[in-house]
């Protein structure tokens, strides 16, 4: 197979470099970098050991077929977020697609069942998801659980930064979700609920830009967050601590609460601003006070099972795909098989249980 230069782009951009910058690396001229990603020049054996050793990739990785590459992802912070942190992240959404599609060939994932809600207002298309999936008023338990139940293929983000949130997007008819597991655990379940008003909100696209994410936040909202829930538990706030430990029942942030509290009418004006100031004034938008554990995935816990009871590693994957190992560990939360499980010898099943 023919050398291919999607990969050496894919590849460089998971380094957040630049072509300048990748040339200075690999120790070649910044041209040859340019054609051999356009194609226009064939690299040398020579060329390819650099390219490889430079961006800890094998060599066989450029040899292989073309990569699907995430598009039309919705990012949350899209202002602060430089061109090679979204590159990078974009990037490793293509080795996703191609881990996923890989763990698909041999396991049966649960079924599907993201509906279509455009046509309702995002508070709306809440209450009727929690419906349409029996969850009731009751609060989530684990967010990323809960979307594998339904079929979200669901992946960690393995950048070093807060300004990369989390991205979701159809492909081929299945819902995909990358989430940032650097911030706090109540952000990244905010994160999966914002990414799956966008999955059930804007599906047909025609909803983009500060509305499109207006929309998914107002979901997400009152999906972790349910209305009944909240004033029934916590009709009245007026002290901080009040909140505080309410919070930990949504398993939200202190200011997602505080925020939720307002938007339905249970704090003033005046009492959200005060509470506002008092959560920076005591740090609280930095260090989220009494966090709660950070969620992980049972899909990819399974799969890892079974794999081992097979005996293979991530890295036995890592070498199937030509990747690095450090990327499918960045991919799967950091998940490790610890013990091998019984399982069937032809085509294993990864299933998790409803949240009910």
């Amino acid at each position: 197979m023919r050398f291919n230069p999607s990969r050496l782009s894919i590849a460089r951009r998971r380094r957040l470099l630049n072509k300048k910058g990748f040339a200075e690396l690999a120790g070649v001229a910044q041209h040859t970098v340019v054609r051999c990603e356009k194609g226009l020049t064939e690299p040398t054996a020579e060329n390819v050991d650099a390219f490889s050793r430079a961006l800890a990739f094998p060599t066989s990785f450029f040899f292989g077929p073309d990569l699907d590459e995430p598009e039309s992802a919705s990012f949350r912070s899209q202002t602060s977020m430089s061109a090679a942190i979204r590159d990078a992240s974009l990037a490793a959404g293509a080795i996703g697609f191609m881990l996923s599609d890989w763990v698909e060939d041999r396991f049966n994932l649960p079924e599907i069942q993201v509906p279509d809600l455009h046509l309702y207002d995002p508070e709306r298309a809440a209450r009727v998801l929690r419906e349409e999936w029996r969850l009731g008023e009751k609060p989530i338990s684990n967010m990323i659980h809960l979307l594998e139940s339904k079929g979200v293929r669901v992946f960690s983000l393995a950048e070093n930064t807060v300004k990369v949130n989390a991205y979701s997007l159809w492909r081929r008819d299945k819902p995909y979700m990358f989430l940032n597991t650097y911030k706090s655990a109540e952000s990244s379940r905010f994160d999966a609920a914002h990414e799956l008003g966008h999955l059930v909100l804007h599906q047909d696209g025609g909803c983009v830009g500060r509305k499109a994410e207006s929309e998914a936040n107002q979901f997400a909202s009152a999906f972790l967050m349910p209305s009944a829930d909240v004033m029934a538990v916590l009709p009245r706030a007026q002290y901080l601590p009040q909140i505080l430990r309410a919070k930990l029942r949504w398993r939200v942030s202190l200011a997602a609460l505080n925020f939720r509290l307002h938007k339905l009418g249970i704090t003033s004006d005046w009492k959200y601003r005060d509470f506002c100031i008092e959560i920076a004034t005591k740090g609280y938008n930095k260090s989220e006070p009494h966090p709660i554990e950070r969620e992980s995935s049972v899909v990819w816990q399974k799969v890892l099972q079974n794999l081992w009871a097979h005996k293979m590693t991530p890295g036995h994957v890592a070498r199937e795909l030509a990747v690095p190992e450090s990327e499918i560990s960045g991919l799967i939360f950091g998940v490790i098989a610890s013990q091998a499980v019984p399982v069937e010898r032809t085509r294993p099943v990864a299933v998790v249980n409803n949240e009910r």
